[in-house]
């Protein structure tokens, strides 16, 4: 795809399980530790695994006032409060803007699973009465992105896609394509899942996909380690600003970094295992640096995927091997899942944000929890305090149930 214009990111919202607001992500990742706990929201014991990363810091009163909280589910109050503080944080002014430029692209892997749930049980307990007459508007998969439109009054393309684990990459690389292709001159483009909820839990805990390191929390998201044994679920919402650049730099906008590639494929092999060898990731990467106009040589960093499950972890270092051949032992790579666990469809958001601030900040996080390394899983994972570095271009890679594989590639802001 020929890149007609450029596309930026301006601003950065966040609500995860290790900080609220970018400087609130930043404190988290310069801590250095798991947020990882026992789950609180309902009780556990019915399941294998007894711990996720929940966020309990979180009012979304405090963002979007009472009477819009009581009327969206946690995705949509974790979406809407994470686009106010990107919005912010962008010194964006909507006022006297062309609202038609404007958009919204999210990804979510579940949407309002957790509310529907929830009245589920209203429903078997005490009737139709008893059901939240708008539970219709607040569960569907669009939700977050619809009530972002609403509330911010923006009328440019609006999607959400629901491609798993992968969907929040999926949305910002499809923002920065609405830019490029000048389909829009703004998008808020990322995130948010909330999949906090019995049934939802214990049907990944059914099929032993999560940690059973109930005793340990903090230690039990561990990307990349030998003693790995799962993903840790997790809940959050992150968005960017998608910009076009030369309007962020007409208005004097700070610049994180520039998007400059982004790829997608699937290995139409299985719903939860990975493609052997990892030729389909590999590609998405490829793709990536097609679209960026540069040689894997150039890349100075990668935020990995790094679910910490037993099959994932190895099949992306050997897809990572397959793109950048003898180098690939000397690119510095992060799996920052160790800190807070996986929040599905939100994850890709997550590590698109951290990306951005990497490079922006020149300091890439560590693996949290890497303590002896699995064999097969044999690159430079950046254990221990992390490490000061100035990329010009750096990769993140996101992969989702039914085997879907996003890439994207950031530049250093010029």
């Amino acid at each position: 795809m020929t890149r007609l214009r450029r596309a930026v990111i301006t601003g950065i919202g966040a609500v995860t399980p290790i900080g609220i607001g970018v400087e609130g992500l930043w404190r988290g990742l310069m801590a250095k530790r798991s947020a990882v706990g026992p789950v609180t929201r309902f009780d556990p014991t019915p399941f294998r695994t007894h711990i996720a990363a929940e966020i309990n810091d979180f009012d979304p009163v405090d963002f979007l006032g009472a009477k819009r909280s009581k009327r969206m589910d946690r995705c949509s109050q974790l979406a809407l409060s994470a686009g106010k503080m990107a919005l912010d944080d962008a010194g964006l002014r909507l006022e006297g803007e062309d609202r038609d430029r404007i958009g919204v692209m999210m990804g979510t892997a579940l949407g309002g699973v957790s509310l529907a749930e929830e009245q589920h049980t209203r429903f078997l307990s005490g009737g139709v009465r008893a059901v939240d007459p708008g539970v219709a508007l607040t569960v569907f998969a669009g939700a977050s992105s619809a009530n972002l439109a609403i509330d911010f009054g923006v009328t440019g393309p609006n999607l959400t896609n629901g491609m798993s684990c992968a969907s929040g990459a999926i949305a910002i690389g499809e923002a920065a394509k609405a830019v490029m292709l000048g389909e829009a001159d703004v998008m808020f483009a990322g995130g948010s899942e909330a999949p906090l909820a019995p049934l939802t839990f214990g049907a990944f805990a059914i099929i032993r996909a999560m940690s059973t390191r109930n005793d340990d929390p903090a230690s039990a998201s561990r990307p990349f380690d030998r003693d790995r044994d799962g993903f840790v679920m997790a809940e959050g919402a992150a968005i960017v600003i998608v910009e076009e650049r030369e309007r962020a730099l007409a208005r004097g906008a700070k610049i994180y970094a520039e998007l400059v590639g982004y790829g997608l494929t699937n290995d139409a092999h299985h719903m939860a295992a990975p493609l052997p060898g990892g030729r389909q990731a590999a590609r998405a990467m490829a793709n990536a640096l097609r679209m960026a106009r540069i040689a894997p040589a150039e890349v100075g960093y990668i935020n990995a995927h790094g679910s910490s499950t037993q099959l994932n972890d190895p099949t992306e270092t050997e897809a990572i091997k397959s793109v950048f051949g003898d180098r690939a032992a000397r690119v510095p790579i992060s799996g920052t899942k160790g800190y807070y666990g996986h929040a599905l469809g939100a994850s890709g958001a997550f590590e698109a944000a951290i990306s951005a601030l990497a490079t922006a900040r020149r300091w890439i996080p560590p693996t949290v929890n890497l303590g002896a390394p699995d064999d097969a899983c044999d690159l430079d994972y950046t254990r221990g305090d992390g490490r000061s570095l100035d990329p010009e271009f750096l990769l993140s890679n996101s992969f989702g149930f039914g085997g879907i594989n996003a890439a994207l590639v950031f530049q250093r802001a010029v």
